[in-house]
């Protein structure tokens, strides 16, 4: 029973990614920068819903993937936190800095930052292995902004990867650092 307790909260998010995949609301609920003065819930339901069911499916692996790597290192009010900042910073970011963005869906920003999160707090239990991730993650992005990105993915996912989303995430995740230290995790 604890195993099934552990892993709600990624199948808590899981089922609100399919939820607007099954019902046909990718346009309805994407971040869509014309429409954030009305709808402003689209800075949060952006990330919930995707090009297609490939792409939530990628999206909702590395979910799975992040929380069996650092699910046991925070608490959960924690994850809440980087989740929702990591969304924050992605939209706040996208809106401020990628003015010609005129729509984006998906998980994959918010992802970085929970990862970003994730490494920063398994630093103080495995340093040599976090270090290997964030330098993972430095170098991902770093590929991405000098215009190294994955074609691959952009064909597999049917539209364009959004880069900065993944950065926007990252540096979100890591804004949490000086917490994760303050709080000993």
């Amino acid at each position: 029973m604890e195993h099934i307790r552990r892993w709600w909260p990624p199948l808590v998010l899981g089922l609100l990614c399919l939820l607007p995949q099954a019902m046909g609301w990718e346009v309805a609920w994407r971040y869509e920068r014309e429409l954030l003065d009305s709808e402003p819930w689209r800075l949060a339901t952006g990330h919930l819903v995707h090009l297609g069911w490939v792409h939530l499916g990628m999206n909702l692996a590395g979910l799975l993937l992040i929380w069996a790597l650092f699910a046991g290192l925070l608490p959960l009010w924690y994850w809440a936190m980087g989740l929702l900042l990591s969304a924050l910073g992605v939209s706040l970011g996208l809106y401020l800095f990628d003015p010609a963005l005129a729509w984006y869906v998906g998980l994959s920003g918010v992802l970085h930052g929970l990862l970003a999160m994730g490494a920063l707090a398994l630093l103080r239990r495995d340093r040599v292995t976090a270090m290997l991730l964030l330098v993972g993650v430095v170098g991902k992005l770093l590929w991405e902004q000098l215009g190294g990105g994955d074609a691959g993915s952009a064909e597999l996912i049917g539209g364009a990867v959004i880069v900065n989303a993944h950065l926007y995430g990252a540096l979100a995740g890591l804004a949490l650092a000086p917490l994760l230290w303050w709080r000993g995790a």
